[in-house]
């Protein structure tokens, strides 16, 4: 049986007995006063590992480290294949070592503060391919309830055909008003909605829309109750939610037979990759979004050039450099 001091030594990572003190001390710490998790300790004891060595590897001493030692290193393994997050890690755990040392009195200044990781590229936004949007927006269930197609069709026609957003799509209402959040104007083909910053913008709307709106209209008058001005109204008579159009829309995806789940901001992005493609007017494209900055219209520019370059391998006879 173990003695009661043995069992409540703490027990750190194999690893951890190669480093250097004050290091197998530190990680002691974080296991008994801050009680971080096995999991987050042996990603620490890893980081503390690289550390040493990158230290050792520039003819510095670890306890005269400076910020530019360790900026070489996050340079070295940001080149050695080591993502954004992966080397926010590090630094973290190089921090944390180098504040309680400090406190220790081991050292005077923290040599990774202000060093920052490389920031992470941002996703592009997903787009539906032209003939699968298209799909999409023609695509009338055989199964279930006629005024609920009709009203999903109209709202598949208009986050389609006019880039809004899911909050734009709920807030309009069916007649204008001095309170209405939006509202389409059918004789102008125009639709006015409240966007990000409270801040009103005007989009043409399609044929296609205008008569899917048509004939969702007099199945809205009939399901609304006579207090609700929503233009999308629930089977209860009252304003859609948004949670209610994801989920109308991600079933009505799958019905169609769509490769990819579907959610109301990729119709937004699909709306804005295709007319960027059609029409190469990024200007024109940031007022229909409403976007205050160019430089947040300018990630379409993006999927444009990727969707020249599929066409490009496809057709092209000197594509295939591979």
């Amino acid at each position: 049986m173990a003695h009661g001091a043995d069992a409540a030594r703490p027990v750190l990572p194999s690893a951890a007995a190669a480093l250097p003190e004050p290091m197998p001390r530190y990680l002691t710490h974080l296991r008994v006063a801050r009680r971080v998790a096995d999991r987050t300790l042996a990603l620490y004891t890893d980081a503390l590992t690289r550390l040493v060595a990158g230290i050792a590897e520039q003819g510095a001493e670890l306890a005269r480290t400076q910020p530019h030692h360790i900026r070489s290193m996050v340079a070295q393994l940001h080149g050695q294949g080591l993502g954004p997050r992966s080397l926010a890690l590090q630094l973290s755990a190089w921090r944390g070592f180098f504040r309680w040392w400090g406190r220790e009195g081991g050292v005077l200044q923290n040599p990774v503060e202000g060093v920052r990781a490389p920031k992470a590229a941002k996703p592009l936004p997903k787009a539906l391919a032209v003939d699968h949007a298209v799909a999409l927006a023609q695509f009338e269930s055989e199964h279930g309830n006629p005024a609920l197609q009709a009203r999903d069709h109209a709202i598949t026609e208009l986050l389609y055909g006019c880039g809004l957003r899911v909050s734009e799509l709920v807030g309009l209402d069916a007649q204008a008003s001095s309170t209405a959040a939006g509202w389409v104007d059918a004789d102008d083909a125009m639709v006015h909605v409240l966007g990000k910053g409270r801040k009103r913008r005007s989009v043409p709307v399609g044929s296609h829309a205008l008569q899917a709106l048509a004939d969702w209209l007099p199945h809205r008058n009939a399901m609304a109750h006579a207090s609700e001005p929503a233009l999308f109204v629930s089977q209860r008579g009252t304003r859609l939610t948004d949670s209610q159009v994801r989920s109308r829309l991600k079933a009505q995806a799958l019905e169609a037979g769509l490769p990819t789940s579907v959610h109301p901001h990729m119709l937004r992005h699909s709306f804005a990759s295709h007319l960027l493609q059609s029409s190469g007017d990024l200007r024109a494209v940031q007022e229909l979004l409403g976007h205050a900055n160019i430089s947040t219209t300018q990630v379409y520019t993006q999927l444009d050039f990727q969707h020249l370059a599929k066409v490009y391998d496809a057709a092209h006879p000197r594509a295939k450099r591979k």
